[in-house]
């Protein structure tokens, strides 16, 4: 996501409508509440399917120490990720005091989401091999605007078409890096600047690739092609649906439906003013 359209239009609402995020007492405080939030973004991905044996990572900046970010441990499935199992890694790719027991780092993560958390404006970063992702982005192609979803990401993601195997090298994880640029959507690769408008944005763009599958594929049975939206149409629909503030409310129902499932809440502390 980038700076500027973080400050775009809020979906409708007025700003006085508009809930905001949690505010913390300190530094640790935060620390504590991304750490659940990032486990509970990885519990969420699995119950969508999103898990593929063990390939796929989501990462958070850390509050405290700004240049090093959670990950996943590698080999835990998605639905058992707690915030104790969590890794927090420097971009040196050392693993730190502050990590989980189980202390195997991916290796593809670090090189992918080192380059990307370079990015000043990038919180959260997912990279996960959903089905519907993979099979869009052997097309080659971006995604064509042919729904109102699919206009939050109207010239706000870039499509990777250089395979080089498992990114293993530095230099595989900036090229990466590069050409994401400043959008927030690379393939299935989404970087925004929340945990929560990152899975919201991830759960989205899964979809529309499903949908453009579909609509691909009915309209190659029909001799036609897909109706298209117009550019000013989806220029203005990106504005008020593709921003963060936007992609961190939309995820709401998401985490409450699991903290409503789970029974777990995060206990808040009093903000210090």
């Amino acid at each position: 996501m980038t700076a500027t359209s973080a400050q775009q239009d809020s979906g409708g609402l007025s700003k006085s409508a508009w809930p905001k995020p949690p505010a913390f007492s300190s530094k640790v405080d935060e620390r504590e509440f991304l750490k659940f939030r990032l486990a509970q973004a990885f519990r969420i991905f699995g119950k969508q399917g999103y898990d593929e044996g063990i390939a796929g990572h989501i990462t958070v900046r850390d509050p405290i120490k700004p240049d090093c970010f959670w990950v996943n441990p590698y080999g835990v499935h998605f639905k058992q990720i707690q915030p104790s199992d969590l890794l927090l890694v420097d971009h040196d790719g050392n693993v730190l005091d502050e990590s989980g027991p189980n202390r195997i780092l991916n290796e593809a993560a670090f090189m992918i989401h080192s380059a990307i958390h370079r990015r000043p404006d990038v919180m959260c970063a997912a990279h996960t091999h959903s089905i519907y992702g993979r099979a869009y982005c052997a097309l080659g192609k971006e995604l064509d605007i042919i729904t109102q979803d699919s206009c939050a990401f109207y010239n706000d993601h870039a499509v990777y078409t250089q395979f080089n195997g498992l990114v293993l090298d530095k230099e595989e994880g900036a090229h990466i890096a590069t050409a994401l640029g400043n959008k927030k959507n690379h393939g299935l690769l989404v970087a925004t600047d929340s945990i929560e408008a990152t899975v919201s944005f991830y759960m989205s763009l899964e979809r529309c690739c499903q949908v453009q599958l579909l609509a691909d594929a009915a309209a190659a049975g029909r001799g036609q092609d897909t109706l298209k939206i117009p550019e000013e149409q989806a220029y203005d629909t990106w504005k008020k649906t593709g921003n963060g503030r936007v992609g961190w409310f939309a995820a709401q129902p998401e985490f409450a439906l699991l903290e409503a499932t789970e029974g777990v809440k995060f206990k808040f502390q009093a903000k210090v003013e």
